[in-house]
């Protein structure tokens, strides 16, 4: 079987897949991914957009000084009302975006890229939509003090894998592609690649 790379350094991700059972190894993009959403946001590109073209460039950068491999690209936007959001700067930003979210719905284009050769050969995009339940500020304050910095390596200051899941109402989508990465769909392109197989176990 091929050696897999996850060409990203998202804990949550690599935590997925290692979950899952799967053998791989990560190696972070060389990108600068500003650069790359630049010209796309100047063009008014749609966030589902932004993930599926930051994805596929993350998965070729890697897969371009790893010719052999296969190299996943992931990659995820919030979309709140048609505005883009990255991950919290600060603490004071993850407070203002948790007051923005709090009674409202947003949606997470989470797109993932599969690359060998220096190419993209396969890309999928999910769009699940989450509602956050009316938060005081003394939740979200308590929130905050509770998770710490950890906030900061999310978009939309939260998550749902752990405490961050009781500021929502309901979540309509894929769990996986919540966290970071569609995992059915990724598994199901892998083991078509032959790069994962149950029967075989790990390399």
């Amino acid at each position: 079987m091929p050696s897999l790379v996850l060409a990203s350094a998202s804990a949550a991700r690599a935590a997925i897949l290692t979950a899952a059972g799967i053998d791989f190894t990560v190696r972070t993009a060389p990108i600068d991914e500003r650069s790359v959403e630049a010209p796309l946001l100047a063009h008014g590109a749609a966030p589902d957009k932004i993930a599926a073209t930051l994805a596929g460039a993350k998965a070729m950068a890697v897969s371009r000084i790893l010719m052999d491999a296969v190299v996943i690209g992931a990659d995820q936007v919030l979309d709140f009302g048609g505005e883009r959001w990255t991950k919290p700067a600060t603490i004071a930003v993850a407070r203002d975006q948790l007051k923005r979210l709090a009674g409202h719905s947003h949606r997470l284009a989470t797109a993932v890229a599969v690359a060998r050769a220096g190419t993209v050969v396969w890309q999928h995009l999910e769009t699940p939509r989450l509602a956050m339940r009316p938060l005081s500020d003394a939740e979200i304050d308590a929130y905050l003090a509770r998770v710490g910095y950890a906030v900061l390596t999310t978009v939309g200051a939260y998550q749902v894998e752990g405490v961050g899941i009781q500021l929502f109402d309901a979540i309509d989508g894929d769990y996986f592609a919540v966290l970071g990465l569609p995992l059915l769909p990724l598994l199901a392109e892998l083991r078509r690649q032959g790069a994962i197989d149950l029967a075989r176990g790990p390399r």
